[in-house]
């Protein structure tokens, strides 16, 4: 059964997920801030869910990072 999911989509994932980490911010944290429940957080980070464009970006606001902090190199703007 092939993925709904991409290699980049997966990769954006995972560096949600450990930008999250690193920052020592929790699942319950995270949810707070975005007003979600902390199961959101954790189906997202499982692959159980899509995010969408819009939670995309409010996730990174809630990180304090940018879009470059996760995206694949090839799709970096850089500067």
């Amino acid at each position: 059964m092939k993925s709904i999911y991409s290699d980049d989509y997966i990769s954006i994932i995972l560096a949600l997920r450990q930008i999250r980490i690193s920052k020592n911010i929790t699942q319950n944290d995270l949810a707070a801030v975005l007003g979600v429940r902390q199961s959101f957080i954790s189906k997202i980070e499982n692959r159980e869910r899509r995010l969408d464009v819009v939670e995309f970006l409010s996730w990174i606001d809630a990180l304090g990072i940018t879009v470059n902090d996760v995206l694949p190199s090839k799709y970096r703007n850089e500067v």
